[in-house]
């Protein structure tokens, strides 16, 4: 009691603290213009971060006061922290939705991740559409700052009204002197002083819970959402993104990536090609233009493969309202990849690594599965990959992307009762970088594709196909032999016919078991009697 109270008064009165941290107080001169707002600036400040520490000082006490004394492997305990696990969800998105702004893109950020509980991630999942837009006069303070001259010299028109509006950018729809459509998308003013400060009261709150609780260790989360913001505020930095992508998919006829108007491009604002479409998952579009919703689906998976298991380059942010489908294309639709901000070079040894614990994933390969835990630094927990990736145990018998049996999900229930919040955190802590990003990227893709309909085994096919060919040699179409190439391609593509046709036998066989025990139970039924 004694510690709660003292952790409640520590992070209660440091606050103030915080706020001094952030914000250096050598600039709130009276001497400068912007005195007044740096002023409201830090007050603002001041009343957000105790809004947050107050939130999560709260959220520790329920967690503390209704857990206290129950056996953790009872199944009062599993039904108590269910319950706290919604009271804490609700509080934090209100926090989020009050603070607004990088707390909003936070929430966002752990909704994405399939290894914060179910009650998190459904809660925080309607921060999706919370972002209010900002008013056009401050949007146009910046475009002119940035762009250093009059607008109406540039622009033939500039929609006041944003096309779309996110935690830290609002997007307007401009035609330039030659005619040409384009979406201009504008940051936030004042972003990077509110950053300094939110992500500080972050990386606090973390260590606080650390020292309260310390089997809850969250230093992991808060770094990864930390790099990630940092990078989407250089809009310098994206429309590079964005290229790179655009000529990693100039021979992909499905996608589509904006092209850049450097010219007209900041650090604080991005000028790009104007590309029309509707959300990835609006399935009521795709079924009035008569496309194929599992093909879309298909399409979308097949483009992160390629993306994580070639390229080694992932756009980290695949929010539906980040891909659009349009009706433009050779094929009847392609999609558009927008807000490059977020991106992660996979260290190509991860990749490979990565190619192989997918090609272990299909063969259900215990040995090498193990092998490659300890590659990626657990070893221990390496027998969940396939669960964590296929829904299925290691030691399955059904059909690869079936999910499990009755009895495989009883006795997984009981293993996983077993673990601890030690254990996920050690878990979580133990990942390389590039798998968490990878981790998360994937929980998003897989509730898109749920969305429009797509098997399990869709993705599966998919993962599969892309990883082998990412375990053929590398190769550089444009200046190696033209034979060599062909023939690289031909063989990964072989190795994947092979996987495939494995694939189909397993599925067959698990099939023909099904129809052997349903005919032993009929037969059983019928007390061995011939029905005609």
């Amino acid at each position: 009691m004694r510690k709660l109270k003292t952790t409640v008064c520590l992070i209660t009165a440091t606050t103030a603290g915080l706020t001094f941290h952030a914000f250096n107080p050598n600039s709130l001169s009276d001497s400068s213009p912007d005195f007044p707002d740096k002023i409201r600036t830090a007050v603002h400040g001041v009343v957000r971060s105790s809004r947050a520490i107050s939130t999560i000082a709260l959220t520790a006490v329920d967690y503390k006061f209704t857990l206290r004394g129950l056996p953790v492997d009872s199944d009062e305990y599993r039904r108590k922290l269910s319950e706290v696990h919604f009271r804490s969800a609700w509080r934090i998105l209100k926090l989020c939705e009050a603070n607004k702004g990088f707390y909003v893109k936070a929430g966002q950020f752990v909704a994405a991740l399939r290894q914060v509980p179910k009650e998190y991630s459904s809660t925080l999942s309607s921060l999706q559409d919370q972002a209010v837009p900002c008013h056009f006069k401050a949007i146009e303070e910046v475009l002119i700052h940035n762009l250093g001259h009059n607008l109406s010299d540039t622009f033939l028109s500039l929609d006041e009204q944003p096309l779309a509006a996110a935690s830290i950018a609002q997007v307007h729809k401009a035609v330039l002197k030659d005619h040409q459509a384009v979406a201009i998308k504008v940051q936030y003013p004042g972003l990077e002083q509110q950053m300094k400060l939110d992500t500080t009261t972050m990386y606090f709150i973390s260590k606080s819970i650390t020292w309260f609780f310390p089997e809850y260790r969250f230093g992991w989360l808060v770094a990864e959402f930390v790099q990630a913001i940092s990078l989407e505020l250089d809009f310098i930095q994206e429309a590079g993104n964005s290229e790179r992508t655009a000529n990693n998919f100039k021979n992909n006829k499905w996608v589509k990536v904006p092209h850049v108007f450097w010219d007209l491009t900041t650090k604080q604002v991005l000028t790009m090609e104007f590309c029309t479409g509707h959300k990835v998952d609006d399935v009521g579009y795709l079924k009035e233009r008569k496309i194929d919703p599992v093909k879309v689906a298909k399409v979308l998976l097949e483009m992160f493969a390629e993306m994580i298991f070639i390229h080694g380059f992932l756009h980290g942010d695949p929010h539906p309202g980040n891909i659009l489908v349009s009706p433009e294309g050779q094929n009847g639709f392609s999609l558009v990849l927008l807000d490059h901000g977020i991106y992660k070079q996979l260290n190509d040894k991860f990749r490979l690594d990565y190619c192989q614990l997918w090609k272990a994933l299909i063969l259900l390969d215990s040995k090498k599965l193990q092998h490659l835990g300890e590659q990626f630094g657990v070893a221990k927990y390496s027998k969940y990959f396939p669960v964590i990736f296929t829904g299925r145990t290691v030691d399955s018998t059904s059909a690869l992307g079936k999910g499990m049996s009755t009895k495989e999900r009883r006795k997984l229930k009981q293993e996983l009762q077993s673990l601890k919040m030690e254990d996920i955190s050690s878990f979580m802590e133990s990942l390389p970088s590039d798998f968490l990003t990878i981790l998360r990227t994937d929980g998003l893709l897989r509730s898109i594709a749920s969305k429009l309909g797509a098997s399990q085994r869709v993705r599966i096919l998919a993962y599969a196909k892309y990883a082998l060919y990412g375990l053929s040699p590398k190769l550089n179409p444009e200046s190696d032999n033209v034979i060599k190439v062909k023939f690289s391609q031909l063989t990964a593509y072989l190795s994947y016919l092979q996987l495939r046709l494995i694939l189909e036998v397993l599925e067959l066989l698990s099939w023909l078991a099904k129809v052997k025990q349903f005919l032993f139970n009929f037969y059983e039924k019928t007390g061995g009697a011939l029905v005609l």
